[in-house]
Formats: C-alpha cells, sequence, structure tokens
C-alpha cells in the first residue's frame, strides 16, 4: 500500500474519528469498465439482447443498486421479464450471474484503485482513524474488490461493511449511513464521508455528516451543493488533486490534516 502522506500545514486540528467511504466509482473506477461490462456479460450468457452502451449506463447509475437497476430497465424496455412466473428469482439469478462476471474482472486487474485512495487508507489506519464502509455494492463485489488490491489487510482494514441489501432503501435514502453510525456507535458530527455521486452526497448528509466528493467521468458535470468539497480526486505527491468546488484544498493532496481541518469547519457551521 502507497504510505507517502502529502503535507499541508493547517494549525491546531480537531479529532476526527471515523471517514466512511462508498465504493464504486470512489474507492476504485469501478462502473464503466466494471460493473457495466459484467452486466451485459451476464445479459448475453442469459440469452438477452441488451447491451448497455456507456451513455445508457450513466444514466442508470441513477437508480442505486444492481438488482434495482436490472429491474428498472427491464419495467422500462422490456415489461414481459417482470411479469413471468417467479420473476423475483429470475432477476436475483441474473444479478448473481453479474457479480460472478465482475469477481472475474477485479480478478484479472481490470479494476484499478483510484489516485490517492490506498494512501490514504494507510495514514488513517496509521493514526488510528476508524474506517467504514457505506454502498449498494454486493458484498461478494466488495469482497473481491478489497481482496484483490489490499490482500491480507483486506478483512481488517474497514471496521463496519454496510453493502449490498443490509437495508431495504438504498442511496439517496440514508438508511445505510446510519445502520453504519449504529454500528459504530459514533454521531454523524464526528466523521466524514467520502463520495463520488449525487445519490451518494444526498444520503451522506441526510444523515448528517459531512461528504467529500471526488467526480469520475460519470458525475464529472453534477451540481454538488452541500458537499464540503469537490475534487477532481484524493491526489498523489507529484499529481495533485484538482479542487473543483467547496472548500480549498491547502496542499497537493487530501491528507488527514485536511479532513480534519475540513470536519471542524463543518461543526463550526452547523452550530451555527
Amino acid at each position: 500500500m502507497i504510505s507517502r502522506p502529502c503535507s499541508a500545514t493547517l494549525g491546531q486540528s480537531v479529532v476526527l474519528q471515523a471517514v466512511i467511504f462508498d465504493v464504486d466509482g470512489t474507492l476504485a473506477d469501478s462502473e464503466r469498465d466494471g460493473h457495466r461490462v459484467a452486466f451485459n456479460r451476464a445479459f448475453a450468457q442469459s440469452g438477452l439482447d441488451w447491451e448497455w452502451s456507456v451513455a445508457t449506463y450513466g444514466e442508470l447509475l441513477a437508480v442505486t443498486g444492481g438488482k434495482e437497476r436490472i429491474r428498472h430497465f427491464a419495467a422500462q424496455h422490456a415489461p414481459q421479464w417482470l411479469q413471468r412466473p417467479a420473476s423475483d428469482a429470475w432477476l436475483t439469478g441474473l444479478h448473481r450471474l453479474k457479480s460472478e462476471i465482475y469477481a472475474q474482472l477485479v480478478g484479472a486487474g481490470r479494476i484499478a484503485l483510484r489516485p490517492g485512495v490506498a494512501r490514504l487508507l494507510g495514514e488513517l489506519r496509521r493514526a488510528g482513524v476508524r474506517l467504514a464502509i457505506a454502498t449498494t455494492t454486493t458484498p461478494s463485489s466488495l469482497h473481491s474488490l478489497l481482496l484483490t488490491r489490499f490482500g491480507d489487510q483486506a478483512g481488517s482494514l474497514f471496521e463496519v461493511i454496510g453493502a449490498g441489501d443490509v437495508v431495504a432503501d438504498k442511496k439517496p435514502a440514508p438508511d445505510i449511513y446510519h445502520w453504519v453510525l449504529r454500528q459504530m456507535n459514533l454521531p454523524p458530527q464526528a466523521c466524514l464521508a467520502v463520495e463520488d455521486s449525487l445519490p451518494g452526497l444526498r444520503a451522506a448528509t441526510a444523515a448528517g455528516i459531512p461528504t467529500v466528493i471526488t467526480v469520475n467521468a460519470y458525475s464529472a458535470d453534477d451540481d454538488f451543493a452541500g458537499a464540503l468539497s469537490v475534487l477532481s480526486d484524493l491526489g498523489e505527491p507529484g499529481a495533485p488533486a484538482r479542487r473543483l468546488g467547496g472548500a480549498p484544498l491547502a496542499g497537493e493532496c487530501v491528507d488527514l490534516a485536511q479532513l480534519r481541518l475540513w470536519q471542524r469547519t463543518a461543526v463550526v457551521d452547523m452550530n451555527h
């Protein structure tokens, strides 16, 4: 894991107890060339003539959750599949196949971590900041990604993992964040969330958690009003993150000192 921290003089910091990360599009560039490809291969193997283009998949990202995405598409373009007996079992099986294909793509090295992710996770872990995940991706897909990218550390890196169907209502509902906060026994003000999408931002902020956005190709043009800061990525030494909106970035990249400063600012704003 990359361990070199970024330097920035930020003055006195407040203690940050936990950082909660989204997964797809946040920890890894997994949507366009990972999940989308897996969906299309699962469709083909199941005898469906569906093909989700890059643009179509971008539109479908407004629907969170893989099974929910398939159901939404089928309702619009092939409702007969949802009208058959045992349609729920068919949907579950199709999504399971997709998850298996996605795991193969991850294992083949097709899915890369985003800039700064390994560096920041390493710094936070060494400093004793608690780490958690709040995502709609399935536990199996998440496990494949973490195992491939973090090896033996995967099992202990994140204290709490909220994934898949652990809650009924997915993002932009705040339920997954409420669930993670309960598991960690923390108030939202003691945490920061890192997200990449509007549904993720809305879920985290509705739970009262200040949120940092790192955009991707699908979300770069969205309006992230209400985010603490909007960035191109987390940045690396020598490859700075670009600030796109919100609070400024003091150094080349997001580090623990920067997160503490943003959290302190957010708490002050909440109290006024």
